[in-house]
């Protein structure tokens, strides 16, 4: 992507009364724009980001046998009614009337729904375990929205919804999420605790919440240091020491970035979801429920992954692998050259919209040879400074410049945002 031609006006400044890190430079760097309170926009580097946390996320879920549908925004009030949630659901729906004055519920969560379809599809023991997941569009009529994306009215959340013939099946597949949603935080450079929580309106025998230990966060959670045991406050109550090794217990404040759910047959009795058992007797579906909001795990990424200079995102998930930049002299004799040098790095092996090329250094190849996508800086009224002071804020893993002092080594410099230090590469090693 040429940066002459992408759609980004970084911000000097933003308002003062804007205090958490992520949202200011979501805002400065122009991942994000806001429309109203608790909605924005996700603008081209913020929707690179957010796909790639995307196809960590749904990777995983695939590879632990989830399988992928869309699920309406739009739900009838009739499948709320069932489950009483038209009016207990907290934070309260959304509601809406069609012109022919029939109610709707714009989607919170989607238990009714994928419920109704397993009443519909699921009718023996056979049909069993089956696990569905969708990455859609949630609305959360909140009575706050603050924080930038880590708390808004409507986002973007993987939800995956499990169906087993009993407890044992669910417990097992309950622990399977559990590693899998460790590996997905691991992958988005993230690293969490998991602590007992209420169910709250999503109701249930049994939840988890992920969270990331932070001054910022809205939730407090007790930890005990010596076995690891976790409970949000809500869970805890007062309890001082822990229940497992009689450790005392340590609040902390922290923002959540998973949520789990042993639903057990709450839903299934309420809607009449059963199946037909290997003793050909009539049992409900015993049920559980997984979910990741998307925006918010950005936020936390941010959170977890910045300087005074801006973002430093982790290599899987940045808006682009190299930020290829182009200082110019002033002279045309020397600036068609760094043009020159500069295009034909940028449109080496430029395949299915992203730039082929390994870099090898002193120490060995820093990337190895795959497809890399490349932002190239080839704007010729910006400064250098202003160059660089932009790629910082932005945050993207590895910037590469060319210059007219780089050129008289025919060489290219290169520096990691999370270091300090450039070096010298030869062109030739630039494939």
């Amino acid at each position: 992507m040429r940066q002459s031609q992408l759609f980004c006006r970084t911000k000097k400044e933003i308002s003062k009364e804007i205090q958490i890190i992520s949202h200011q430079l979501l805002l400065k760097a122009d991942f994000i724009s806001q429309v109203a309170a608790g909605i924005y926009n996700f603008l081209p580097l913020g929707w690179r980001v957010h796909r790639k946390i995307e196809k960590i996320i749904r990777e995983e879920m695939t590879a632990i046998g989830g399988q992928e549908l869309y699920l309406p925004a739009l739900i009838p009030k009739n499948l709320w009614d069932r489950t009483g949630r038209w009016q207990t659901i907290n934070p309260p729906l959304f509601k809406v009337k069609d012109r022919h004055e029939a109610k709707f519920g714009l989607s919170s969560t989607h238990e009714e729904v994928i419920t109704e379809l397993a009443c519909q599809r699921i009718k023996s023991y056979r049909d069993l375990p089956l696990y569905l997941f969708q990455i859609q569009n949630k609305f959360r009529n909140e009575m706050r929205s603050t924080g930038g994306l880590l708390r808004t009215r409507e986002f973007v959340m993987k939800d995956l919804y499990s169906f087993h013939s009993d407890e044992k099946d669910l417990a097992n597949f309950y622990d399977k999420i559990k590693k899998a949603y460790f590996r997905i935080f691991k992958k988005c450079g993230l690293n969490p605790v998991c602590v007992e929580a209420s169910s709250g309106t999503i109701g249930g025998k049994l939840s988890h919440e992920f969270m990331i230990i932070s001054p910022i966060g809205e939730d407090k959670v007790l930890i005990c240091k010596k076995c690891g045991f976790g409970a949000n406050i809500e869970k805890a109550g007062k309890m001082k020491k822990c229940p497992k090794c009689k450790n005392p217990l340590e609040e902390n404040s922290s923002i959540e970035i998973g949520h789990i759910f042993n639903l057990g047959t709450k839903y299934s009795k309420a809607m009449g979801a059963n199946f037909i058992d290997k003793d050909k007797k009539v049992k409900p579906i015993v049920m559980g429920c997984y979910g990741i909001g998307l925006g918010r795990l950005m936020a936390v990424i941010i959170e977890e992954n910045y300087d005074e200079r801006g973002i430093i995102w982790p290599e899987t998930i940045a808006p682009f692998d190299v930020h290829l930049i182009s200082i110019f002299s002033g002279e045309e004799k020397i600036d068609k050259k760094i043009k020159e040098i500069s295009e034909k790095l940028y449109k080496s092996s430029f395949t299915a919209g992203a730039n082929k090329f390994v870099v090898q250094n002193s120490a060995g190849k820093i990337g190895q040879k795959k497809e890399i996508e490349v932002l190239y800086d080839d704007r010729k009224e910006i400064s250098p400074g202003e160059k660089f002071v932009e790629a910082d804020l932005i945050g993207i893993p590895i910037r590469i410049v060319i210059s007219e002092r780089t050129l008289k080594n025919d060489s290219v410099e290169i520096k990691k945002r999370t270091g300090k230090e450039t070096e010298l590469v030869k062109i030739e090693n630039i494939l």
